[in-house]
C-alpha cells in the first residue's frame, strides 16, 4: 500500500496566474527539507498532447527523456526540482477520453453505459496516481490546468473531490491559487473575486485547504482575516504571493511565507530539515549581481509569444548565473531578415542563436542570420532546425552548392543536405511520431562540443523529423565543416562545428530541455563564454 500524499494546485479567477511556478517552488521546498517530490500537469484540452499545437496557442512543446511531448510547465519542474519528469507528468482530456474510449470499444466495461462519473474520473484518478504507486514518492503535486469554472476542467475538479474523500484529510489537500486586484481607483485591494472564486469551487464540492494570493501589493492581517473567514479556511493558511523579480525568488517568498510548513502540517508529515537552498540562492545571487553583460539574437518566427522558447531563454538566465553575466536577448523575427538588412539588424550583438522550428516560413532569414555569424566570426549555436540552417547555409556559400536545401522545405531540391529521417518516410499522422525522447551521441575529442560537455558520450532529448544528410559528408567535411558528435546506433550526425570560427556550433537536439538551476546546460555555458569573449574584443 503506497503512503503518498497528494496536494492539487487549482486556479481561479484569471489564468496566467503562475500555478505552475507556485508548484514547483513548493516542490522545490520540499525536496530541500527531504522529501522526494515530483510535479504533474493535467491539461483540460482535447488535444492528445501539446505536440501538434502552434506554440502561439500553448508556448514551446517540452520533451521529455521518454518522449512525451509536453506542457511547458514540466520544464519549470525539471528546472526548480533538477529531476527529470515523464510521459506519466502530463495528462490531457484527450489522452483521457481517448483511453476510455479505447477500452469501451474492448468491450472492457462489460456492456455498461460509459459517463463521465464514473468511466472519465476514474481513469483521471488513475493517471493521478500512476506516480504515487510506483513508491518513488513521497509527495505528489498535481496541478489542475485552466480555471475554477471553466466547463473543460469540472471532470478534473470532481476527481480531486473524489480522492479527497478517498485518501482521507490528512492524505490529500487542496492549495487554490487565486488574485487579490489592486483597484487604482479606489486604492485597494478588492477580496471579491477570490471571494466568488472559492464558492465556485465549493460548488463541485471541493473546500481550499490553502489560499496563495496572487498580489502586486503586500496583503494586510485585515485582508488575511476577511479572506479566512469568507473562504473557510485559517488566517494562517492565507499565503501572499507577491509580483517578484525573477521566478526564481518564488522559493525564498513562499518560505518566508510559510507555505511549506502549512502544507507538512496539513498531512501531518514531520520535517525531514530545514529548506537551506544553498546553491539555489548563490545562483540567485550571481544572477542578480552580474559583473558583466551580452547581447544574443536569438532568431525565432514565433517570437511575438515568448513562451514559444521558454526553455532557450531560461537556459541564458542559468548560463548567464554561471557567468556571472547578464544576457540580454534581442529578439529578431526571422522574416523580417532580408539580405539587404540583415546586417543592420544584427550588428552589435555578441552572439547568435538560431532557434528550432518547423515548415518553410522564415528560413531565408534564418539562413542569412547563419551566414552573418559565419563570416564575421560572432559565437553561433544551431538548435535543431537551427543546426539544419547552418548545413544548409555551408553548402550554398562554401561548397557552393547553390540549389542545397531541405526536403522540408521543397521536396524537389537538388542537393537535400537536409532529408526526411528514413524511419519516418511511412509515417502520415502527425502527433507523437517524430523522432522524440533522449538518444545517445558520441562526440569527437578536442571539439568545441566535447570541451564543453567534457564527456565523449552524451544523451539528448530530440524533436525532429529530418537529418543531416550523410550522402553530402564526406565533401562538406573536406571543406571545413566537421560532423563532432553522432549516434552511435544509426550514424545520424548530431552535432556540427567549424573548427577555424571562434564558436560555432549547430546541435540536431534541444539542450534548452536538460538546463537546470543546479546544472545549467554545459553548451549554453560554453555559448554565453564565447559571447562574452567577444563582447570584449
Amino acid at each position: 500500500m503506497s503512503n503518498t500524499k497528494y496536494v492539487f494546485v487549482t486556479g481561479g479567477v484569471t489564468s496566467s496566474l503562475g500555478k505552475g511556478i507556485i508548484a514547483a517552488s513548493l516542490a522545490k521546498l520540499l525536496q530541500e527539507r527531504g522529501f522526494s517530490v515530483t510535479i504533474q500537469k493535467l491539461d483540460p484540452y482535447i488535444n492528445i498532447d501539446p505536440g501538434t499545437l502552434n506554440p502561439y496557442e500553448h508556448g514551446e512543446c517540452y520533451v521529455t527523456d521518454d518522449g512525451a511531448e509536453t506542457d511547458l510547465d514540466l520544464g519549470h519542474y525539471e528546472r526548480y526540482l533538477n529531476i527529470p519528469t515523464s510521459q506519466a507528468n502530463n495528462v490531457t482530456t484527450g489522452r483521457i477520453y481517448q483511453s476510455v474510449i479505447n477500452k469501451e470499444r474492448k468491450g472492457e466495461f462489460l456492456g455498461k453505459t460509459v459517463q463521465v462519473i464514473p468511466h472519465i474520473t476514474d481513469e483521471i484518478k488513475r493517471r493521478i496516481q500512476l506516480l504515487g504507486e510506483t513508491g518513488e514518492y513521497d509527495i505528489v503535486i498535481t496541478e489542475i490546468g485552466g480555471t475554477v469554472g471553466d466547463i473543460e476542467s469540472l471532470p478534473y475538479v470532481e476527481s480531486v473531490r473524489q480522492m479527497l474523500w478517498e485518501k482521507g484529510e490528512d492524505n490529500a489537500i487542496v492549495i487554490h491559487l487565486t488574485l487579490i486586484p489592486f483597484l487604482a481607483a479606489a486604492g485597494e485591494l478588492k477580496t471579491k473575486p477570490t471571494q466568488h472564486s472559492v464558492k465556485m469551487l465549493m460548488q463541485s464540492g471541493v473546500s481550499p485547504d490553502i489560499l496563495v494570493c496572487r498580489t502586486e501589493h503586500e496583503i494586510s492581517d485585515e485582508i488575511k482575516r476577511k479572506l479566512a473567514l469568507f473562504c473557510n479556511v485559517k488566517k494562517e493558511d492565507v499565503i501572499q504571493s507577491i509580483d517578484a523579480e525573477t521566478i526564481y525568488d518564488v522559493p525564498n517568498l513562499m518560505l518566508a511565507q510559510n507555505l511549506d510548513t502549512v502544507v507538512l502540517n496539513k498531512l501531518k508529515l514531520s520535517s525531514k530539515g530545514e529548506p537551506e537552498l544553498k546553491v539555489w540562492n548563490e545562483f540567485l545571487r550571481k544572477h542578480k549581481n552580474p559583473t558583466s553583460e551580452v547581447e544574443i539574437a536569438l532568431i525565432g518566427k514565433y517570437i511575438e509569444l515568448q513562451d514559444s522558447y521558454k526553455s532557450i531563454t531560461e537556459a541564458f538566465i542559468h548560463a548567464g548565473s554561471s557567468n556571472e553575466t547578464k544576457v540580454n536577448v534581442r529578439w529578431v523575427h526571422s522574416e523580417s531578415l532580408t539580405p539587404k538588412n540583415f546586417e543592420k539588424k544584427l550588428k552589435g550583438v555578441h552572439g547568435i542563436l538560431v532557434a528550432p522550428g518547423f515548415g518553410d516560413r522564415g528560413i531565408d532569414g534564418k539562413i542569412n542570420a547563419v551566414k552573418y555569424a559565419r563570416e564575421n566570426n560572432i559565437p553561433f549555436f544551431g538548435i535543431c532546425l537551427g543546426m539544419q540552417m547552418a548545413v544548409i547555409e555551408y553548402a550554398k556559400n562554401v561548397l557552393g552548392l547553390v540549389d542545397a536545401f531541405s526536403t522540408e522545405m521543397k521536396q524537389d531540391c537538388r542537393n537535400p543536405v537536409i532529408n526526411l529521417m528514413e524511419s519516418q518516410e511511412d509515417v502520415t499522422e502527425k502527433g507523437g511520431t517524430m523522432r522524440l525522447g533522449a538518444w545517445d551521441c558520441n562526440l569527437v575529442k578536442d571539439s568545441k562540443a566535447y570541451k564543453a560537455y567534457n564527456t565523449a558520450s552524451i544523451s539528448e532529448r530530440h524533436r525532429h523529423r529530418y537529418e543531416f544528410n550523410n550522402d553530402y559528408l564526406d565533401q562538406i567535411e573536406l571543406k571545413g565543416m566537421k560532423a563532432t558528435g553522432t549516434n552511435p546506433a544509426t550514424g545520424l550526425v548530431e552535432v556540427v562545428e567549424i573548427p577555424t570560427h571562434p564558436w560555432f556550433v549547430g546541435v540536431q537536439y534541444h539542450p534548452e530541455y536538460k538546463s537546470t538551476v543546479l546544472k545549467p546546460h554545459p553548451l549554453f555555458v560554453d555559448f554565453i563564454k564565447a559571447a562574452l569573449k567577444y563582447s570584449k574584443i
